[in-house]
């Protein structure tokens, strides 16, 4: 039966595209569409000859690079789910993306050999990536603990298979696998396709991660769709980046607002040719006036949206257009997207008035793999996503967001979620209470902070906090500051008012 799915994607560049560049890297090499397409075969036949086939998970540890998309294609063309893991995670919280998944193998940048050493005990074959076409691969090994929930069937045929399943950070303080099906993830690339008007032509600077499901979904999947051109780039250094937006005639960019600040304030950005940037996207936090301004001054204007990766991650776009009109909002939905707003009694409510953000559409996700609870609760009566976030529509049908009820911070684009922070915390001796809040930071955005009780006679610092989440947490998630108080603002059941905190931390930066 035809695969209807992203494994077909491969297959029908190099009928279309065969010789078009399809991925620039590593200082200038090329790939074309027919040269990537190999790639992906290559990666196929490397899970097939390890057992692995339809249903199968396969996590992938890397940078951006050719590899990343060659794993990917490979995965989903054999109907196994491509797992990619933030490179940026401490090794417990690696473990727990392994061992939460089932992953049956494990595929990395040489790069992180170490790094996987000590937590691949869940995975049965480990795969090292090697550059251009070359693989290397241990010997196969018996998985601990790892049901095998293989599908019977062949490729996937429908949209509504799982394609992927990407995590992202949990109130309860374990990150949640988010599937993606293959449909989502086409659909998301649709949209992005036709709200910001990509084009076969468009040649697209991947400086954000494509473990990320914003680079991924929004960047390198509705560019590949459409034959475009992804420059990849391992990591962000905006003085580089500017000169491969020059040399390459760059043509789309997507970031954070912290992206676009480092770049507008580098020594090289006034003598930089960016004629050919048109399509600038930007999402996590509102863009600041002044970075606007520098933009503006250049010729240049954003598109600035919201999502998350149970969205795939876009669900609304704010066109450039209307940046100055309707600033400080984050757009309407997406074209094949729907938002409504929802009051404490789940009924929609009028223009003007906050409630919780609802999202349905067919990039929205299948569910949390494994937590048939949380995925319940995720979804209404009548199958809208509950975002957990509070905002508004006005008049024109344009999202505004007021707070977040998950208490989520967002530091350079990551998510970070207080719960994980604090339970590790709480292992401190001497803590009898923590709360740990989003601060506003000039160059982050937001910054954790960690607000502690403590017991009579103990004395706890930043220092001994970061020492004590060295090596357990990834580094942006770790407080930049912790502060001690005698008492913590709790509601009359005994939660933690941490909006109370907020107010209170806030100015003193």
């Amino acid at each position: 039966m035809h695969d209807h799915g992203l494994g077909s994607w491969m297959a029908t560049r190099r009928l279309k595209t065969p010789e078009k560049t399809a991925l620039v890297f590593d200082d200038g090499q090329e790939l074309t569409y027919r040269e990537l397409a190999e790639m992906a075969d290559i990666v196929a036949a490397n899970l097939v000859r390890r057992d692995t086939g339809p249903g199968d998970r396969v996590a992938y540890l890397g940078e951006n690079s050719p590899d990343f998309l060659a794993a990917l294609f490979g995965t989903v063309q054999i109907g196994a789910v491509f797992v990619p893991v933030n490179t940026r995670l401490a090794p417990p919280e690696i473990q727990h993306v392994f061992t939460d998944s089932g992953a049956r193998v494990l595929i990395h940048d040489a790069e992180f050999s170490a790094r996987v050493s000590d937590v691949v005990s869940s995975v049965a074959h480990v795969i090292a990536a090697g550059s251009a076409h070359e693989w290397e691969a241990s010997a196969p090994r018996e998985a601990v603990g790892v049901p095998r929930q293989r599908n019977s069937e062949d490729a996937p045929a429908a949209l509504d298979r799982p394609a992927a399943i990407l995590y992202t950070s949990g109130t309860t303080g374990k990150p949640k696998g988010a599937v993606l099906t293959h449909g989502n993830l086409t659909w998301a690339a649709l949209n992005a396709i036709i709200d910001y008007d990509i084009v076969s032509t468009d040649v697209a600077l991947m400086i954000s991660p494509l473990f990320h499901v914003a680079s991924l979904g929004m960047g390198a999947l509705p560019i590949i769709i459409k034959g475009g051109t992804l420059v990849l780039e391992k990591r962000f250094d905006p003085g580089r980046a500017l000169a491969l937006i020059e040399h390459h005639g760059v043509s789309m960019l997507s970031g954070v607002p912290t992206t676009y600040q480092l770049l507008c304030d580098h020594p090289d950005w006034a003598a930089t040719d960016v004629s050919n940037m048109r399509k600038l996207t930007c999402g996590g936090s509102a863009v600041p006036s002044r970075v606007l301004n520098a933009y503006e001054e250049r010729g240049l204007s954003f598109s600035q949206g919201y999502g998350m990766t149970e969205t795939a991650p876009g669900a609304t776009l704010l066109a450039p257009e209307r940046t100055r009109e309707k600033q400080g909002s984050v757009g309407v939905p997406h074209f094949f997207t729907d938002v409504r707003i929802a009051g404490e009694d789940g009924r929609a409510v009028p223009s003007g008035t906050v409630g919780e953000i609802e999202i349905s559409g067919p990039n929205v996700f299948a569910g949390y793999h494994g937590r048939p609870q949380a995925t319940t609760e995720a979804f209404t009566a009548d199958g809208w996503f509950r975002s957990g976030d509070l905002g508004y529509l006005d008049g024109d049908g344009v999202l505004y967001i007021s707070d977040r009820l998950k208490d989520m911070i967002i530091s350079g684009g990551e998510n970070i979620y207080p719960a994980e922070i604090e339970n590790l915390i709480n292992d401190m001796d001497g803590v009898t209470g923590v709360a740990v809040i989003g601060v506003p930071d000039e160059r982050w955005g937001e910054v954790p902070w960690a607000v502690l009780t403590v017991r009579d006679g103990i004395t706890i610092d930043t220092d001994q906090v970061r020492a004590h989440l060295d090596g357990r947490l990834a580094r942006y998630k770790v407080p930049a500051k912790t502060v001690i108080v005698d008492e913590l603002p709790r509601t009359a059941s005994g939660k933690i008012r941490k909006a109370d905190l907020r107010v209170r931390f806030a100015p003193s930066i």
